[in-house]
């Protein structure tokens, strides 16, 4: 337990930010899931729709320090070269 009432502010503080953090970091993964379904379909148009709602929320992820950039520009390229590879 928190000594003074700065630490129990800070413990309060974390909380808080974990489950901003943890509600991003779901809704990342949903989205990539998605964008792999889509892939999966073999429908390049909906995978590019999906691949775009995808790529917002994983910069947004990145910008608030959920996630590391590098690994988010990873996963873009790497679901972008499987999008590129689709037939029309």
């Amino acid at each position: 337990m928190a000594n003074t009432k700065s630490a129990a502010k800070a413990a309060r503080q974390s909380l808080k930010r974990k489950a901003v953090n943890d509600a991003r970091r779901s809704r990342m993964k949903s989205s990539v899931k998605k964008s792999e379904a889509a892939i999966a379909s073999g429908d390049k148009a909906a995978a590019a729709d999906a691949f775009k709602a995808m790529q917002t929320e994983l910069m947004r992820g990145a910008r608030k320090g959920v996630v590391h950039r590098n690994a988010v520009a990873r996963k873009m390229s790497r679901l972008s070269k499987r999008i590129k590879s689709l037939k029309a």
